[in-house]
């Protein structure tokens, strides 16, 4: 498949948690309420949405079945609490958010038949949903014949754009090509291995870094494979790498088959905090799964992680953990999740009006002050600006954060010289 080049420029808490969760985010990070008689429905919604005088309705689509559910559960929580949080503090144009709730069960055709039943049936005015490049993949042809809003969270290998997307996870030259960077300045790697699971984002993401690797960096890759996903037998693959001894494993294996992947690793004696390991795929809600003891002194790029100390983070994980339980973590794409409501809020605020064209068109520029990662702002490719940062594994399953961009980095996904 080319690229796709964009076709436009460049436990329920009680209401005292609620508020209090919303009030420990910084206020400036949001518009002054917008008060519903200044916004008529007629006058804010002239396409049939499902806009009414009391609320507007969107849509929530991941996986909380199937092998997907360890990684994307997480987007569901953390969208959910934006959502409650948004009503707290009053709504969207005076209207407060209602949401309706489809599942993706880790399969890419019922991901497209579900956001077909939101945006044709339901009507929503937006989609928080998807976690792979597969699930989005089989939704954005639907997304842009019917002119519906998708806010998709997940990092990704980029060499998309849409009109009909927010993007408010990572792309390749944000993740990939900078953490290969850092990890051969920092660690000397002359040799890579490449693993991941077999669909378009491991695959596409490992071309990518080969080919920075090859004919970038000018260094060696001396191993590429994958695997289906929710496969659990590792242990051929991982006598080739103690083989070849590659100075990085870097590794794109998502949902399920990372517990066994990690398991299967350590059990062969490889330890992490002498082999050098990178993933783009493992956040806290994988190691939640895999076990901290399992992966500790492995490397995550990502631009997230749960222990993150800055205010905004320290609010949203109070509140994050006051509504899911004291023991949830929070990974990369959870965060992301979260910012898709309070983008799409800010957005339609900004455009006075939910119709998708002019939220679609009011996007570029947008910026949350109150994001948990820190200030992020729309591009106008509708990419996210925003830090790269590693963080290494410890044993009780958070990441030590010894990396970070000085500034935002602006999103390129097309970058020269990887299509």
């Amino acid at each position: 498949m080319s690229p796709r080049k964009p076709p436009f420029r460049l436990a329920t808490p009680s209401r005292r948690q609620l508020l209090a969760g919303a009030a420990a985010l910084s206020a400036a990070a949001f518009l002054p309420q917008r008060a519903l008689a200044d916004f008529p429905t007629a006058q804010v919604n002239t396409t049939g949405l499902a806009v009414t005088d009391a609320d507007v309705t969107v849509g929530i689509l991941h996986s909380v079945t199937g092998t997907m559910a360890i990684s994307e559960t997480g987007s569901v929580e953390a969208e959910k609490l934006a959502i409650e949080q948004i009503n707290a503090q009053g709504g969207v144009l005076g209207r407060k958010v209602k949401f309706i709730q489809e599942d993706g069960a880790s399969d890419w055709p019922t991901f497209a038949e579900k956001a077909k039943k939101l945006l044709v049936n339901d009507k929503v005015a937006s989609v928080m949903g998807c976690w792979t490049s597969a699930s989005r993949k089989a939704v954005l042809p639907v997304f842009e014949q019917y002119n519906g809003m998708l806010y998709y969270p997940t990092f990704y290998e980029g060499l998309e754009a849409s009109k009909n997307v927010i993007y408010t996870g990572q792309e390749a030259t944000q993740q990939i090509i900078a953490g290969l960077n850092w990890v051969q300045k920092e660690k000397n790697a002359k040799t890579f291995y490449l693993l991941g699971s077999d669909y378009i984002w491991p695959r596409t993401s490992n071309k990518i870094a080969r080919k920075h690797i090859e004919n970038f960096l000018k260094l060696k890759v001396v191993g590429e494979e994958y695997f289906p996903l929710g496969h659990t037998q590792f242990n051929s693959v991982i006598n080739k790498m103690k083989l070849t001894k590659p100075d990085v494993i870097y590794a794109i294996i998502v949902g399920g088959s990372n517990v066994a992947f990690y398991k299967q690793l350590k059990a062969a004696g490889v330890d992490l905090t002498k082999q050098t390991l990178m993933t783009i795929s493992v956040t806290e809600d994988e190691i939640l799964g895999i076990g901290g003891e399992n992966i500790v002194g492995g490397y995550a790029c990502m631009k997230y992680f749960e222990s993150l100390d800055n205010t905004n983070n320290k609010s949203f994980v109070a509140a994050f953990k006051k509504m899911w339980g004291d023991n949830i973590v929070i990974g990369d794409v959870t965060q992301a999740a979260y910012l898709g409501p309070w983008l799409w809020k800010l957005t339609v605020e900004k455009a006075g009006s939910f119709d998708i064209d002019k939220v679609s068109g009011a996007s570029p520029g947008v910026e949350f002050k109150g994001a948990p990662e820190g200030y992020v702002r729309i591009h106008e490719n509708h990419h996210l600006w925003s830090k790269t940062r590693v963080g290494r594994a410890r044993a009780d399953g958070q990441y030590d954060l010894i990396y970070e961009t000085a500034d935002l980095m602006e999103p390129d996904p097309f970058p020269k010289g990887y299509q």
